[in-house]
């Protein structure tokens, strides 16, 4: 697996599109770095790109992206409604895959130092890779912006953690730094009121707001007298959601408000619950919610979650499609209000994934047709997968006709579970319809690599035992989870609606083929090792166990079905 991180640095430039072009083709330059978003705003005059790519293409990408923005944008003519310190005014660096925080944060240092000394622009480390804990918040580096640059950088506390005199004056400064994951996500109201965009933005924050007298007069809580303590300095009341900063402006492009919202660990607090949030505060000073976008992209699992939670509140099963939760999502979300939501381009994990054709994206037919073509793949294991998602398939399909009928009302929140697991396994087997076919491409490669001197033989026989161990392991996966399938099939014949049933026995059928299937590819790819302990000493015990279990269940399943099919004669 290889190792992956993602940038998003932060231009101060939004709308002259040949400044913007320039700066994203100097990232582009580096041809091991894939540029997944690029998003600017006249308003905000500001851009924020999205890269990924293995850690020294995306630092070297970075620094170039870095180096021409200081060369294009000059700071002391820039305007816009975004806080910015610099040309480039954040450079976050995040990972991705097989890529630890503290790596990351190495990283940042050795990006923050090159900037530093090679294009003489002062940089700041923030958040994980902040050396002073009052240089964590990229707030409260901001304060007093590009104008207060000058005065802020004769003080001794913020000297730059990179960089010297002679200072870049027309590039201001940089924020680097290595951090969690940031969902930008802006709400969209039915107001050009900038002002009530930033008392919601004030009650949502983790800072809060300086608490205020009511001002009978008002219903915006700004107009409030600021109630001090006595050494003068403003009361604060915590804002209703941590891992939260947020601002309010009016985007004259939208001709509307806006609520922008930093979401710094949305593990914490979600898109929906702030959403939903936002919508009663709205509705609290007479204005509405009309929709929300998102800036950059965002991880699969944050939409899932906002989908799940607005289909558990419309009473619906959670065991659909993940495209049916993220339609779902981006509705109840208003995600298409300004803007066009693509799944493909905004959900980081679909971004970032291997475009080619996989098996699963064929029509049935063509499936069919690429199995029967004398070629040994895709073949049995593949076949064996598939058998078992359509076992899954099945089981999902039982509970959500159960949990739609009235009559079943108390089994809602059974069958939802059982749809949701179902869905689960469905989508993991899928997987490993496409995998078990590259495991064995991947084993023809190696056998293809040369062994004439003996640093090529160990090499080869290396790989060869990697490739060997992948092609048992992923059949071995598939008996396991189609033995699952069986397992859940018992369950849905038990507490399912009677008339589907059958359904649920074919899902068993289906399971047993998947598991039986697997657990022969299993077996006959055991052959490949000179000794079985080498992969496991105890695997053909756990491939009989399987086999059995799978039998034991099948026939526990028609059982039943036969039960029920005869009572209801």
């Amino acid at each position: 697996m290889k190792k992956l991180i993602e940038c998003v640095p932060n231009f101060s430039e939004g709308i002259d599109s040949n400044k913007i072009n320039s700066i994203v083709d100097a990232i582009k330059f580096i041809e091991g770095v894939t540029v997944l978003d690029v998003d600017s705003g006249r308003d905000t005059n500001r851009t924020v790109v999205t890269f990924v790519g293995e850690p020294f293409d995306v630092l070297e990408a970075a620094f170039l992206g870095i180096k021409r923005a200081s060369e294009l944008i000059d700071m002391t003519i820039h305007k816009g409604t975004h806080p910015r310190l610099g040309a480039t005014d954040v450079c976050p660096i995040i990972p991705i895959q097989d890529v630890t925080m503290e790596e990351c944060i190495k990283y940042s240092h050795q990006l923050a130092k090159r900037v530093g000394q090679d294009l003489n622009i002062p940089v700041y480390l923030y958040e994980k890779s902040a050396q002073k804990p009052d240089r964590e918040n990229l707030a409260i580096i901001r304060e007093g912006e590009f104008e207060g640059l000058s005065s802020k950088l004769k003080r001794a506390n913020w000297k730059p953690d990179y960089g010297v005199e002679p200072l870049n004056k027309l590039a201001g400064a940089t924020v680097i730094g290595c951090r969690e994951f940031l969902i930008a996500y802006n709400i969209n109201l039915n107001t050009k009121d900038k002002r009530l965009a930033t008392d919601i933005a004030f009650e949502i924050r983790e800072l809060g707001r300086s608490k205020r007298k009511k001002n009978p007069k008002s219903l915006n809580l700004l107009d409030g007298e600021i109630v001090r303590n006595k050494d003068g300095s403003p009361v604060k009341v915590p804002g209703m959601f941590k891992n939260i900063k947020a601002i309010g402006w009016y985007v004259e492009e939208y001709n509307r408000a806006q609520i922008s919202i930093n979401f710094t660990n949305y593990k914490i607090s979600s898109l929906h619950h702030v959403f939903d949030a936002v919508c009663e505060l709205a509705n609290m000073r007479s204005i509405r919610v009309t929709g929300s976008e998102l800036v950059g992209l965002i991880p699969k699992e944050a939409i899932l979650a906002s989908g799940k939670h607005y289909l558990n509140k419309q009473g619906r099963t959670l065991g659909v499609s993940e495209n049916d939760v993220l339609e779902c999502a981006i509705q109840s979300l208003g995600l298409n209000d300004v803007s066009t939501f693509k799944v493909s381009e905004k959900i980081i994990e679909y971004a970032i994934a291997d475009k080619a054709t996989k098996l699963m994206d064929l029509s049935g037919v063509n499936l069919i047709s690429s199995i029967s073509e004398s070629s040994p793949a895709p073949g049995g294991g593949s076949v064996s997968a598939f058998a078992g998602a359509l076992g899954a398939a099945l089981l999902s399909m039982v509970a959500a006709l159960t949990h739609e009928k009235k009559e079943f009302i108390n089994k809602k929140k059974k069958m939802s579970d059982f749809g949701e697991q179902a869905q689960k396994y469905q989508r993991r087997l899928m997987e490993l319809v496409d995998e078990d076919t590259a495991a064995f491409h991947n084993l023809m490669s190696a056998n293809k690599l040369p062994s004439k001197t003996p640093l090529d033989k160990k090499n080869k026989a290396k790989k060869l035992f990697l490739a060997n161990k992948l092609a048992t392991d992923t059949p071995l996966e598939t008996a396991k989870v189609s033995l699952e399938i069986i397992r859940m099939s018992i369950e849905i014949i038990k507490h399912g609606n009677p008339n589907s049933v059958t359904d649920g026995h074919v899902a068993a059928e289906v399971g047993l083929a998947g598991a039986r299937g697997g657990c022969m590819n299993v077996l006959i790819n055991l052959s490949s090792f000179e000794k079985i302990e080498d992969y496991d000493s105890k695997i053909v015990e756990k491939v009989d166990n399987i086999l059995k279990e799978s039998v034991q269940l099948h026939r526990k399943a028609s059982s039943l079905t036969k039960k029920i099919i005869s009572h209801n004669i």
